[in-house]
């Protein structure tokens, strides 16, 4: 895998109405990897704000945390058949986030890696939905050389 990747995070959120709500970003990232691990590294800026976030995330076998650090500041660890809880910062409050991950698949191709994560939320040890999470990352493609 090249350094300069393209990262695509897909989210959907089933809540207790079995309403559904999907979020989906593509962004450039950075791909390192580092004692066994694999991280990828980008900004976001918050919607609504100039305000800038880093993102972080590390990855192995069935493991995948990720740190944000800015605007929101949080991490979040998914292990499989295991519920971490976290802090989730904002600028307009704390909140207390669980994090049941039910399953993990890590697929990995020449170009490409895949990630996908089955998981429950809560929030201050609320049910709050149930989720599916994607993220997948590519090398950038390089331009075709045109000979003359």
């Amino acid at each position: 895998m090249t350094k300069d990747v393209l990262l695509a995070i897909k989210g959907i959120q089933f809540d207790a109405s079995e309403a559904e709500s999907n979020v989906q970003t593509i962004t450039a990232a950075e791909y390192y990897e580092k004692n066994s691990s694999r991280y990828v590294i980008f900004e976001e800026t918050e919607e609504g704000t100039d305000e800038k976030t880093k993102n972080i995330i590390k990855f192995k076998d069935n493991m995948m945390e990720l740190t944000k650090r800015g605007f929101v500041n949080v991490h979040m660890l998914f292990e499989e058949n295991k519920k971490n809880l976290t802090n989730y910062a904002t600028p307009f409050g704390d909140v207390l986030i669980g994090i049941d991950a039910k399953k993990i698949t890590l697929t990995e191709e020449e170009h490409k890696i895949s990630i996908d994560i089955d998981y429950a939320l809560e929030a201050n040890y609320e049910f709050l939905a149930d989720c599916k999470i994607n993220v997948e990352i590519s090398e950038k493609r390089q331009p075709k050389a045109c000979l003359s």
